[in-house]
């Protein structure tokens, strides 16, 4: 192996690539390379460590009370811990034939004299994995995720009296070069440019006349010390281009959209115009294109999924709610709710998977009229690009399209039986989300489900031994189990991201907590005491790690059904150390759901 070749397989290993040209230059003349055969004993409680290991050919076991803990294999690194606090519990003995790169003991303890260095190999898991993830994140649009209101250029607001006229207050307006008025009173109201010209121009209103005279709108806000992530997704929910920011209760300034779009440059803002503007499915059908640019555009720049999730469920909900007025007459829009469950449900869902939709109608109101208007519904978001659901939950199916007395019936039958169909639509159900329509009807159907399972321990112990349908893909040696039927790939879906979606859920049904993102649940769930801080950071972690990796795989996949696997042999080394990882939390939060629940008692 040349030099060049060596220096860049050291650079592969994070942290060592933060370290300067010269630092790295200088480490490249002290790496030994090393031979070691077969049953060598490396290092143990008897044998102290002399250097950080760094394996090119071989791999190395790592036992802990006689079991096997680990497995080292090619690019893999050893063991910094040892090194560090002169000590290990562990053995570590040569697998298959060694030849590695050896950092001598005093060298790598010169190197964690460099900060970034040091606080990496000195972190604990949920530390080393945030660092780990970090550091796959780095991009040009972090820096965004990261920045406040605060951070951003704010136009300074017009504010004037509800007495003040409407000459006076335009004057203040044009020197002030603001784009809204905000009217001071019992609570600050808002006129744009636009209410100026139809409610003065056209609305013939005299100059002497007061502000209080033109139809104000409420005051849509944000806290200057909020992120402007949420800046977005408030102005994206609201259609709007500018957000009042406040401080401590006081107006400092307006958020306007386009600094904000020069600050995070996406295209979110055109999709959002184009939904808005739709005026047939044809239009529509138009944007997915655009919605799925969108996603690459930010998964490529190394944004969270979570924040990717978010944006996309904000961007479905007014699809869904174009789709709605497209589909139902005005006269029966109060009458009804439609709601999203599964992925969409829980704001999850980055890449279209299939839907997942259910109507609740008012008790009185006569059910079959609904009946034409969903099958429409249905069909245009088929020809949107809104997959079937192949179990049939859609609000085409009569099942999930009945009145709010029908639906209480229905969590009557599913309280009273372990019927595995029972269950699965039960914990479909719990993911319900209003999107349009009467937010009301939902509330009641809620409310009622919750007061059932209350005090059903016998039911949530039936729902929570689903975690268990699933082998995490983790072999005791932490090694990956791959599925020779699917090309020697891992379901990262059933191996790890159902039992915590699912796990979580029947926690959160337990405790009555209403929230239906993953993330969410798991935040209330820590806040009420049922997790501590550190299992809760764990979890959340972890599910982030799978999301963005099966995001990852959903967007290079040609097919839905393949879209869950991944090959973790195209997995850059840290993301491989992320999943397995990842994969360890999902096994403790398996013995978990199995002691809080006594599944071992569930037949």
């Amino acid at each position: 192996m040349s030099i060049l070749d060596q220096k860049k397989l050291i650079e592969s290993i994070h942290p060592f690539e933060l370290l300067s040209q010269t630092t790295l230059g200088n480490l490249m003349k002290k790496i030994d390379i090393a031979y070691y055969p077969k049953d060598t004993l490396l290092l143990s409680k008897n044998l102290p460590s002399i250097a950080f290991y760094i394996i090119i050919k071989g791999s190395v076991n790592e036992y802990i009370d006689n079991e096997l803990h680990n497995v080292y294999g090619e690019g893999d690194s050893f063991d910094a811990d040892a090194l560090i606090y002169a000590k290990t519990e562990a053995k570590f003995i040569v697998d298959e034939d060694l030849i590695c790169y050896e950092i001598k003991k005093e060298d790598f303890l010169d190197l964690m004299q460099d900060k970034r260095v040091q606080s990496y190999f000195l972190q604990n898991f949920v530390s080393r994995h945030q660092h780990l993830k970090a550091y796959e994140a780095q991009s040009d649009l972090t820096p965004f995720l990261m920045s406040k209101v605060s951070d951003i250029y704010l136009h300074k607001a017009c504010i004037v009296e509800k007495e003040e006229n409407i000459y006076d207050t335009l004057k203040k307006m044009r020197s002030l070069k603001a784009k809204v008025i905000i009217i001071k009173g019992e609570e600050y109201k808002i006129i744009t440019e636009s209410d100026i010209i139809d409610k003065v121009v056209l609305g013939k209103k005299e100059a002497s006349d007061p502000i209080s005279l033109l139809d104000a709108k409420s005051l849509i806000w944000i806290d200057i010390n909020d992120f402007l992530f949420n800046a977005l997704l408030l102005m994206t929910h609201n259609s709007i281009k500018r957000v009042v920011v406040m401080k401590e209760g006081a107006i400092v300034g307006v958020l306007e959209q386009l600094d904000m779009l020069s600050y995070f440059a996406n295209h979110s803002h055109l999709v959002v115009v184009q939904i808005d503007k739709a005026n047939s499915v044809d239009e529509l059908k138009e944007i997915q294109d655009d919605l799925r640019n969108l996603i690459l555009i930010l998964h490529t720049k190394g944004v969270k999924v979570r924040y990717i999730t978010k944006l996309v469920a904000t961007l479905n909900e007014k699809i869904y709610k174009k789709v709605f007025e497209l589909c139902v007459d005005e006269v029966l829009r109060d009458k009804c709710a439609l709601i999203v469950m599964g992925s969409e449900g829980r704001g999850e869902q980055a890449i279209k998977t299939d839907q997942d939709n259910a109507l609740i109608i008012e008790d009185g109101v006569d059910v079959e009229l609904f009946v034409a208007p969903m099958m429409q519904l249905n069909a245009a978001l088929l020809e949107i690009g809104y997959p079937k659901c192949s179990g049939d939950v859609m609000v085409s199916s009569a099942f999930w399209r009945r009145d709010v007395k029908g639906y209480k019936s229905l969590i009557d039958t599913w309280s009273g039986s372990l019927s595995e169909e029972s269950l699965q639509s039960m914990s479909i159900f719990l993911d319900a989300k209003y999107v349009c329509g009467n937010a009301a009807l939902l509330d009641e159907v809620q409310e009622y489900l919750q007061k059932n399972f209350s005090a059903r321990d016998d039911v949530l112990a039936h729902m929570a031994k689903a975690v268990l349908s699933f082998e995490t893909p983790l072999s005791m040696f932490s090694s990956f189990v791959l599925e020779k039927s699917h090309n020697n790939k891992l379901d990262l879906k059933k191996g790890g991201i159902f039992a915590l979606v699912h796990g979580v859920r029947v926690l959160s049904l337990q405790y009555g907590i209403k929230a239906t993102n993953t993330i969410e649940r798991i935040k209330a769930l820590n806040n009420r005491g049922s997790i501590d801080k550190e299992f809760a950071t764990e979890l959340i972690e972890s599910f982030d790690t799978l999301s963005s990796i099966r995001l990852h795989g959903m967007l290079e996949s040609l097919s839905i059904q393949e879209s869950n696997y991944i090959n973790p042999k195209e997995l850059e080394k840290n993301q491989r150390d992320l999943l397995k990882d990842s994969f360890k939390i999902v096994n403790k939060f398996k013995k978990f759901m199995k002691f809080h629940f006594h599944l071992e008692m569930v037949s």
